[in-house]
């Protein structure tokens, strides 16, 4: 834990209070300064507090019960999209999801598809395993 008072300390402080999984950059921004945030967020990731899902976008983080490896708290398809709409974009179930639903297929989609209403140019992933993009309709 990072002493109290500290910008560390009320970064973990003010990410166990929030209710989201994905922080952006931006949400520490009236503690410090741009590179001084940056910092903190990249050893919290060293430390396993948080892991990295992109440029600025971080998740927090649990301990399997399985291996005991830190693992972010939900699975990527959910966290990608929770990042996206913190990106200010919506999202939209993609065409394999949409034909699934709807019975014209039985080949479940693996959710790393994700279709994106507007345009986006950023790697979303962790531990080499990236989503990709559609246009939406």
């Amino acid at each position: 834990m990072k002493k109290y008072g500290t910008l560390g300390y009320k970064i973990l402080a003010r990410i166990a209070r929030k209710n989201i999984n994905v922080f952006v950059r931006e949400d520490f921004e009236d503690l410090g300064g741009y590179d001084q945030i940056g910092r903190i967020l990249r050893g919290l990731a060293r430390e396993g507090k948080l892991v990295k899902l992109g440029y600025g976008l971080y998740a927090k983080t649990k301990k399997s019960t399985l291996t005991g490896d830190i693992i972010p708290v939900k699975n990527l398809p959910e966290l990608a999209r929770e990042a996206i709409e913190r990106l200010g974009l919506k999202t939209v179930p993609s065409y394999w999801e949409r034909e699934y639903n709807a019975g014209r297929t039985t080949q479940v989609p693996t959710g790393r598809r994700i279709a994106v209403k507007g345009r986006i140019n950023r790697k979303i992933g962790y531990n080499g395993v990236y989503v990709s993009y559609e246009a939406a309709p």
